[in-house]
């Protein structure tokens, strides 16, 4: 019979916050339209492939060859090929008015040495004021000229040959890396986002005396309002996936049920930093603030969604550890692109769960002492 009281409770608080949510536009807005907009506009600005790169050539062969390997770069998504007929001293002014990214200069006596193996060679100019993107861009050359180098038979025999294969990303299109990424951002976001102003709402509102007067206990209380929540930012999650897959073109291999389950676990995991935040704090506004500062820098910065935490500094690497994304993030990255099993993953999901008893319980005792006050 008790449990019965306490179950018809929770879900009495459950509803209330349900259509609470359903009549409130502001709510409305961050659970369905800002998911949409965030992974359209991070899913085609996050994109580590350069393309349209400005490249000048200036060819003093004039020859049948020479076209042939400018024609390499010109049939290129990554180049938009233009001539240079100024002097060789003024090439640095392409660089400095931004007009060039690359600089191919091909030698007057190219072609003979081309056709007679001689160890041809061009010279190639790269803008590196911009390191990361110059070796990119390198990366294209070398590709383009050993494509001309086969397609022409001038490739020079090798005493190894390698011939690489790769796995889970044969494309190598960063759209397979971040809109996983995204995935994991957006929800920790939401989620959190939505919970900070639950209870605070209840502050500014005034009903938190009702609250006080009523025979409710703490954990119904943050259960009930936490419920609503989990469902919603569930369906949050498998719309952007949907999205990701339908528009991205993102592959998924593992299994559905199995990231379904470790997503409704990454999801009270976040519940729970909003539902902490919103214990402390006395204003909506306030608790938006810092729902958004303790989610969002730390999960673009400290999960390793773009920058890979190896090559950060050893107190970043510890910081990340309290960082949820982190382990989530090799979740459903795993599961997607790899088909990561429930046994491969152990590790992560042990930290998330630990993670979410910590916060959950903390916000629970808050909220508890808050009542007594």
């Amino acid at each position: 019979m008790k449990k019965s009281a306490t179950h018809k409770r929770i879900l009495s608080i459950s509803r209330k916050e349900f259509l609470h949510i359903i009549h409130d536009p502001r709510s409305l807005i961050i659970i369905i339209i800002m998911p949409v907009l965030q992974l359209l506009m991070f899913g085609y600005a996050l994109n580590m492939e350069i393309q349209n790169i400005d490249m000048a050539v200036i060819d003093h062969s004039q020859t049948s060859v020479s076209r042939d390997l400018i024609k390499q770069f010109e049939g290129s998504k990554y180049f938009s090929v233009f001539y240079y007929n100024n002097p060789l001293s003024e090439v640095d002014e392409l660089f400095l008015n931004r007009k060039a990214r690359v600089i191919l200069i091909i030698d007057q006596d190219f072609q003979r040495k081309f056709q007679r193996g001689l160890g041809s060679s061009v010279q190639v100019l790269f803008d590196a004021a911009d390191p990361n993107a110059a070796t990119m861009i390198k990366q294209y050359v070398n590709s383009a000229i050993l494509e001309f180098n086969e397609s022409h038979n001038g490739k020079l025999p090798q005493a190894i040959e390698v011939k690489p294969r790769i796995w889970y990303n044969s494309d190598l299109k960063s759209d397979y890396f971040f809109i996983p990424g995204l995935v994991a951002l957006i929800l920790v976001m939401i989620s959190a986002l939505l919970t900070s102003i639950t209870i605070t709402r209840e502050k500014e509102m005034g009903t938190m005396e009702q609250i006080l007067v009523s025979p409710v206990k703490p954990v119904e209380i943050i259960l009930g309002k936490v419920l609503p929540y989990i469902g919603l930012a569930f369906l949050d999650g498998l719309l952007i996936l949907l999205l990701g897959i339908f528009i991205f073109d993102v592959p998924f291999i593992g299994s559905s049920f199995l990231l379904m389950l470790l997503s409704i676990l990454y999801i009270i995991t976040a519940l729970s930093i909003g539902l902490m935040i919103s214990t402390v704090v006395q204003t909506q506004q306030v608790a938006m603030m810092m729902a958004l500062a303790i989610t969002l820098l730390p999960t673009i910065m400290l999960s390793g969604f773009i920058f890979p935490l190896k090559s950060m500094p050893l107190l970043l690497q510890y910081i990340s550890y309290v960082v949820p994304a982190k382990y989530y993030l090799i979740i459903i990255r795993g599961i997607m692109l790899k088909g990561n099993s429930l046994f491969q993953l152990v590790g992560q999901i042990f930290f998330l769960f630990l993670m979410t008893l910590i916060l959950l319980g903390n916000a629970i005792r808050k909220f508890n002492i808050n009542l007594e006050k």
